[in-house]
């Protein structure tokens, strides 16, 4: 069994075909997934697909895209809204200094406070970074500093040095389509060093869809192409990153439930 640990079954790409969509997801082996929250504010449609499907979990939290639209929202907010049984982490938040569509002020202040509800739930706070590494590392390590709490790199695509300092953490590494691309030797061999205990996969669904799909709509089942490259970079056979990054979801996303 495999599990799409971050893909975001409420975006319009899915409206029309959702029933099928997870159906696929299944027929591939994909037994869980992770539909992730980017505006706490439409929280209740993401619950409501989590509530729908067994097989499904969620988070609450907001993109940092879109970190200067939700600065209203307290880490007791969060936390409070976390506790639905369905929602199993904070996030996504972070830092993009690749589009900055939100001021980065407002990105890390945000940032921040996602850190503090994940410290106050114990629940994994799921981490977006792409061109913010030095800032990124900075505010993990503060945050950590002040109390310690789960977290993981979603969608990695980032420097040597953020992984290895996450890792250092505690924190997991995720790893989506991009770890398929033709261009991404960077990260297999980043990925290469980092212990096998702290990876996932992922799809990003409805983005990065992985290769031989590249350029098309992405969905969970086709987190299978992921796990497959990770295998070869790992040295592993398939059967085995499915139940190794299997048994690190459940163990990093403790509250959701195996079945």
């Amino acid at each position: 069994m495999l599990v799409d640990s971050h893909c975001h079954l409420d975006f319009p790409d899915f409206k029309e075909e959702l029933d099928d969509v997870i159906r696929r997801a299944e027929l591939a082996g994909v037994g869980h997934m992770v539909t992730i929250c980017t505006h706490i504010r439409k929280f209740d449609q993401i619950k409501a697909i989590a509530e729908r499907y067994d097989n499904i979990f969620c988070s609450v939290g907001t993109h940092p895209h879109n970190a200067d639209q939700e600065m209203d929202f307290s880490a007791d907010d969060i936390a409070k809204l976390a506790e639905h049984p369905k929602c199993v982490a904070i996030g996504e938040a972070g830092l993009d200094y690749f589009y900055d569509n939100a001021p980065r002020e407002a990105q890390a202040q945000g940032l921040r406070t996602h850190i503090k509800a994940a410290q106050m739930t114990g629940l994994p706070l799921v981490i977006h970074s792409r061109d913010a590494d030095e800032d990124m590392i900075a505010i993990l390590s503060e945050g950590m500093e002040e109390g310690p709490y789960k977290a993981i790199l979603h969608c990695f695509s980032s420097g040597r040095e953020l992984a290895m300092r996450a890792v250092e953490m505690g924190m997991y590494v995720s790893l989506s389509g991009i770890l398929t691309f033709k261009r991404s030797q960077d990260i297999r061999d980043i990925v290469a060093e980092v212990p096998i205990d702290q990876l996932l996969v992922e799809t990003d669904a409805p983005y990065l869809a992985p290769m031989p799909y590249r350029g098309k709509r992405n969905e969970p089942s086709y987190v299978a192409h992921t796990a497959e490259v990770l295998a070869d970079v790992k040295g592993v056979s398939k059967d085995a990153i499915a139940q190794i990054t299997t048994d690190n979801f459940f163990r990093l996303f403790s509250k959701a439930e195996r079945s």
